[in-house]
């Protein structure tokens, strides 16, 4: 079985500390899907910020839309977090 190491909460630094900060700020903890993320810093950071630019931000679908469907997709890959 594969292993990916993963910063937990008190480890972090830096901009990844930032990022954490964040994420618990908006759900009360840091999700299992950023912290696969965090062994590069920078590059979670840039997901991180991707993410809000397409699901948190104004565009041209309806937020209840776009979690729908993120919830499909992942559904359909099979991918329950």
């Amino acid at each position: 079985m594969a292993y990916v190491r993963q910063v937990e909460d008190g480890e972090a630094t830096g901009i990844l500390q930032k990022v954490y900060a964040v994420a618990s700020t908006r759900t009360g903890k840091v999700a299992n899907i950023i912290k696969v993320m965090s062994g590069d810093a920078r590059s979670t950071q840039a997901s991180m910020q991707f993410y809000v630019s397409l699901m948190k931000s104004p565009n041209a679908l309806e937020p209840h839309r776009r979690e729908m469907l993120a919830t499909v997709v992942s559904n359909v890959n099979d991918c329950y977090y």
